[in-house]
């Protein structure tokens, strides 16, 4: 008995939409004073996340800027991106490569820049 083969047509197509799908990004972290990572502006919170007194910890910051990068695959290599976000589903290894919207660069310039402000370590 012979099995028929699909179609070529098919099999890449299908193969491109599992690998579009394989591609997408997690959902993004949103939080109640600055909105989504990939939808608010965190620019306008600006004074809050900078604010010694009551903006987010250094910690906090740190990890609302490095969990947009994972989401979208990256591969983290300190010990502390490794032990604190893991690299569960990784596929980007260089930070510069990772499929960035025009809002999420901005919210992790906003977060460094916060950072910078309460002298947060490196």
């Amino acid at each position: 008995m012979r099995h028929s083969k699909l179609p070529r047509v098919v099999v890449i197509a299908a193969g491109a939409l599992v690998a579009t799908l394989a591609a997408a990004p997690a959902l993004a972290d949103c939080y109640d004073v600055v909105g989504c990572s990939d939808k608010n502006l965190f620019s306008k919170n600006y004074g809050y996340l900078s604010s010694p007194a009551d903006g987010p910890s250094c910690d906090f910051l740190y990890m609302m800027r490095n969990r947009i990068y994972a989401q979208h695959g990256y591969c983290f290599s300190t010990a502390r991106g490794i032990s604190e976000i893991g690299n569960a589903g990784c596929h980007i290894s260089n930070q510069s490569a990772v499929p960035l919207s025009n809002i999420e660069r901005d919210n992790i310039a906003t977060l460094l820049r916060a950072e910078t402000a309460k002298s947060c370590p490196k």
